[in-house]
């Protein structure tokens, strides 16, 4: 069994898998167009509709180019998203131009602001001539249908974006490190969920699995806590087919999670929160 038709989550007015291919794992590479393929094509074989791609990584518009070359009338079915790090209109407009053209398709379904680290960030990204505009004229042309912000480094700054932009989702890491620090999943998701806005999860795995082998912490049980925050995708970055159908499996019964079981997940990652929040940087409080 697939997960089509088993269990979706709305992301920006559609319906999505409740996990979804990230853009990392061997989608950010270069030069390994087979297995990367391969991987796109067992998320297309499970069902998962969640696509996640940008410029930054690597060779991902590229990959997924290539699948898109071959199956343009299974467009309909995927949300296909990407991001741009670029804070000023014309260097975004540009950023889009190429993702497309790297994609093989003519609109995204969701195109996201990337990665907003600082108030500088956010003050060049609202300012006049900020990559705002970029974003909202593209929703407004058609080349995107919903618009989305970006950020793993400090929750206030993506709080203040939730808050103020006319966006659509927010993308946050959701891990048992950051259900030990707060801030991401206390401010940022609650934020989120008054504007009704959809919630994406990155950062699932935090590295959780290979730090704890004898506790039982596993890829699964890690994905399965993210999904238990009430968030409507998880994104996953996947190195070979057998990783997809794992996540494909946790898609099939994405709310067999207890939530009081945080708290025994949490204590077991509380002394090494700050290592395995790296992802935060200094902005992060540490």
């Amino acid at each position: 069994m697939t997960l089509t038709g088993v269990r979706t989550r709305i992301v920006a007015g559609r319906d999505v898998t409740a996990v979804g291919l990230g853009g990392e794992g061997v989608l950010r590479t270069h030069g390994r167009d087979n297995e990367a393929l391969a991987v796109i094509q067992e998320a297309r074989a499970q069902g998962i509709t969640y696509w996640d791609s940008a410029r930054a990584y690597d060779g991902s518009e590229g990959y997924y180019g290539l699948f898109w070359k071959d199956h343009s009338p299974e467009r309909e079915r995927v949300f296909q998203t990407s991001k741009s790090a670029r804070r000023d209109r014309k260097g975004a407009l540009a950023d889009l131009s190429r993702t497309l053209a790297g994609l093989r398709i003519p609109y995204l379904d969701l195109w996201q602001i990337h990665d907003v680290r600082t108030w500088d960030d956010i003050r060049a990204i609202e300012g006049p001539g900020g990559a705002l505009e970029a974003f909202l004229e593209a929703k407004d042309q058609g080349l995107v249908r919903a618009i989305g912000v970006t950020g793993h480094h400090d929750p206030a700054i993506l709080t203040h974006a939730v808050e103020s932009w006319p966006v659509d989702t927010v993308l946050i890491p959701v891990n048992p490190v950051e259900g030990v620090i707060g801030g991401f999943l206390d401010s940022t998701l609650p934020a989120a969920r008054k504007r009704g806005m959809g919630v994406i999860g990155m950062k699932i795995l935090g590295a959780g699995q290979y730090i704890f082998p004898d506790a039982g912490i596993t890829p699964e049980h890690l994905q399965r806590y993210a999904l238990s925050w009430g968030i409507d995708v998880a994104l996953v970055g996947c190195s070979t087919p057998e990783e997809v159908r794992q996540l494909a499996a946790v898609g099939k019964d994405p709310e067999r999670y207890a939530v009081d079981e945080r708290d025994q997940l949490h204590e077991l990652f509380r002394p090494y929160a700050e290592q395995l929040a790296y992802y935060r940087g200094v902005i992060g409080g540490f």
